[in-house]
């Protein structure tokens, strides 16, 4: 199992989240855990790297109205040999991309 850590700016993002904001970014990460076990992102995930920002990846999905939902990750230092460990960086709207 992947192991996460969320950074304190990610963690104010999500409060400012509605309920059922957050209920989409929890299937969200649903399965974007299990394309990390399988090493390949579904292309609903529009999982790319951030523009201009070295080893910085987003993730997009559908928030319900308004704009897409996106949050910013990065692979970190395993904690556990052999699985992945992410850093949750911002979550929230485009606007996200200004400081991801």
């Amino acid at each position: 199992m992947p192991t996460y850590e969320a950074l304190p700016r990610f963690t104010t993002d999500l409060d400012r989240l509605t309920p059922e904001q957050r209920r989409r970014f929890r299937q969200t990460v649903a399965a974007f855990v299990e394309d990390l076990r399988t090493g390949r992102f579904r292309a609903g995930l529009r999982v790319k790297r951030v523009q201009r920002a070295p080893g910085i990846y987003e993730l997009t999905w559908s928030m319900g109205t308004g704009p897409a939902g996106r949050a910013t990750w990065e692979y970190g230092a395993p904690i556990v040999p052999g699985e992945q460990h992410i850093v949750w960086r911002r979550i929230g709207t485009h606007d996200i991309l200004t400081g991801p």
